[in-house]
């Protein structure tokens, strides 16, 4: 087993290993998800008894003193609504769908209670708890950020059904996953065992879809292990669902498609739901996407014709109970049980009215965590995709793989950003590492999706040479992504530009992030001309950064001024684009440090989010002292994109 560049010695590493023993697999795996719920926990219990309460508000981490009131219920459960004193909310990282942790005071030390974000504005944010807190009304309130148990369970219980040689879970696929037999291509694209199905021949006809994506869905559709690779602006989603509806036509089916996050979810069922897949979204509505709760189980079951039926058993054992204290001795227990015998048939046409939506589905979304919930215990789907495959760390993606796969298609980049991982013990140890990437590392090739959408020529040319082989085309031309007015490019026909700012980065008091104040007055600057024209809204533009600090100091510059515009970090816009993108990469320093800038993958996402214009705001003194960023500071050299005059005006 090959250990990677930079792990500590004597670690077991997950890094282009073939897996001779499943016990190794396993014990690392373990191992490593057991060190990142430690380290997760540590880090929040560390902040909550270590940190003043200035370096948890400033880390944007925890809320303090808010006011709470009830907001009527979202699928059964209370909305609690947690406001300010007089005012706005002050700066937080609480999102939708993020876990959130209720208490009056000191977390660590009282009962408390976990709820989810339904939504946010500047003065209020709605949480959704299974159960209120008491005297909700009374007294001050603080949110915190919490870890999530319940993903390490269910990559622990993956874990076990993957190496398990009893029973019916686990999957087929577990000796190629472990790159054990001798010839892997050969083993990958063997057929799928998919029996008592009768299959239909693939049709893409009438599918929207270019040369590379049409050969990747053609590959996938014969054989037991595909892996996609999609580029940005290539399409990656769009392909997944054609390929996924493109399987149910032809007859298989029911498919678990998974993605890391629920935003990725999101996209994949509302792009089924657009095909007219009949597909449902499993998991809490309060972490899906307001225009497609529909779709989820809770509301199919909700509108299910049975409700009638169990409103009226609810009605009459409601009957039943106003009547129990007039009744004594024999009555009374009788009552008792046909009430406790309503309460069953209750449950029992509940657990039929969601067996029976499940089953009519052809597609099932979750995230990978999602799919390891309880309700889909005892079912089994022979063909699992997960998008955003390179996002999910290995144990998470076999939360869904365990469900029985016996084909298996993986859709993602390994050139963007490799799944979050909190511990750096855990991270040594290889927990970042994709299973598609020690897939690829083990020579089991990728598709490439090779036509990109978003981009202007220009914007893609580096990228392109640098993470891609020179292998992206443009499926868009320079006449439809015309240079925005209102900033002086330094060549109108290549809408990319360097401004050149010699200031000065500040390291945040809590130590957690950076700020630059001289990037942060250009940022504004460069913004507001931008909108001066009237060509392009604040929603057209995207201002990121890769440190939460300056992500904080400029939408503090630009708070109430203007209303649309979208300040966030380069982590926070994988997957996401912008007719403009503003970059702020804020290191400046006679050290020459760039930190974690120099992640090539952080600066991939950066440079490929904009559509029509990128413009990078940075100190190239700094930038050059590392080699992917002092390679595109050549570019933009050769290409003459420095826009000095944006500074010297």
């Amino acid at each position: 087993m090959n250990t990677r560049p930079g792990a500590k010695k004597g670690k077991s590493v997950a890094h282009e290993a073939k897996w001779r023993k499943s016990q190794d697999h396993f014990e690392c795996f373990t191992n490593l998800i057991a060190t990142e719920l430690e380290d997760e926990l540590n880090q929040v219990e560390d902040r909550w008894k270590n940190w003043t309460k200035k370096k948890m508000l400033s880390a944007g981490l925890a809320l303090f003193d808010l006011v709470a009131r009830t907001s009527g219920r979202f699928f059964g459960d209370p909305i609690l609504v947690f406001e300010a004193r007089g005012g706005p909310l002050p700066f937080h990282r609480f999102g939708h769908g993020d876990m959130v942790i209720i208490s009056r005071a000191r977390p660590w030390g009282e009962k408390v209670i976990e709820g989810v974000v339904l939504d946010r504005n500047k003065s209020r944010i709605r949480v959704v708890a299974k159960e209120k807190p008491s005297d909700l009304r009374k007294g001050g309130w603080r949110l915190d950020k919490g870890a999530n148990r319940v993903a390490h369970d269910r990559m622990h219980e993956a874990l076990i059904s993957f190496h398990s040689t009893e029973g019916d879970g686990g999957t087929v696929l577990r000796d190629l996953l472990l790159c054990q037999p001798h010839d892997l291509v050969t083993s990958a694209q063997r057929p799928p065992e998919i029996r008592g199905q009768k299959i239909r021949p693939l049709s893409t006809k009438g599918m929207l879809l270019d040369s590379s994506q049409k050969d990747a869905i053609e590959t996938a559709v014969n054989q037991r292990l595909t892996m996609i690779q999609g580029p940005p602006g290539t399409g990656k989603t769009h392909t997944a669902v054609h390929l996924l509806k493109g399987l149910i036509e032809m007859g298989r089916g029911p498919i678990l498609a998974c993605a890391e996050s629920n935003v990725a979810v999101d996209n994949l069922l509302e792009g089924l739901l657009n095909l007219g897949v009949n597909a449902i979204r499993f998991g809490r509505p309060v972490k899906v996407r307001e225009s497609l709760r529909d779709a989820t189980l809770d509301a199919q079951v909700s509108i299910h014709p049975k409700q009638d039926e169990i409103a009226f058993i609810r009605e009459e054992t409601e009957g039943m109970r106003a009547k129990l204290h007039d009744l004594k001795g024999k009555d009374k227990g009788l009552a008792h049980r046909d009430i406790n015998k309503n309460y069953r048939e209750i449950r029992e046409l509940e657990q039929r009215i969601t067996d029976e939506v499940i089953d009519n589905a052809e597609v099932i979304c979750t995230t990978n965590i999602g799919a390891g919930h309880f309700t889909l215990n005892n079912r089994k789907f022979s063909i699992v995709l997960i998008d955003e495959a390179t996002q999910a760390t290995e144990p998470s993606a076999l939360v869904p793989i365990v469900k029985g796969a016996r084909q298996l298609i993986l859709v993602g980049d390994h050139r963007q950003l490799p799944p979050t991982v909190t511990s750096q013990r855990a991270e040594e140890g290889g927990l970042d590492i994709p299973l598609f990437e020690r897939l690829l590392s083990n020579g089991i090739p990728a598709h490439m999706l090779t036509t990109q959408y978003r981009m202007h020529p220009t914007i893609r040319e580096f990228p392109s040479s640098r993470f891609y082989e020179n292998r992206l085309e443009d499926g868009c031309s320079s006449s439809e992504r015309p240079p925005a007015a209102g900033f002086l490019w330094p060549d109108w026909d290549k809408p990319v530009a360097f401004v050149p700012v010699h200031g000065s980065e500040m390291e945040e008091e809590s130590g957690s992030s950076r700020s630059n104040m001289d990037e942060a007055a250009v940022v504004v600057q460069v913004v507001n001309d931008l909108l001066l024209p009237g060509d392009l809204s604040p929603e057209d533009i995207g201002v990121i950064s890769p440190y939460a600090g300056q992500v904080r100091l400029i939408r503090s510059m630009i708070e109430d001024t203007i209303e649309g515009l979208e300040v966030k970090s380069v982590d926070g816009y994988q997957g996401r684009e912008k007719e403009i993108i503003v970059l702020s990469t804020v290191r400046a320093n006679e050290n020459g440090k760039v930190g974690f800038l120099s992640n090539y993958r952080r600066l991939n996402v950066a440079l490929t989010r904009a559509k029509r214009g990128l413009i990078v705001i940075g100190d190239d003194r700094t930038l050059r002292n590392d080699h992917t960023w002092a390679s595109w500071l050549d570019w933009i050299n050769e290409s003459n994109l420095m826009a000095w005059h944006v500074v010297n005006s």
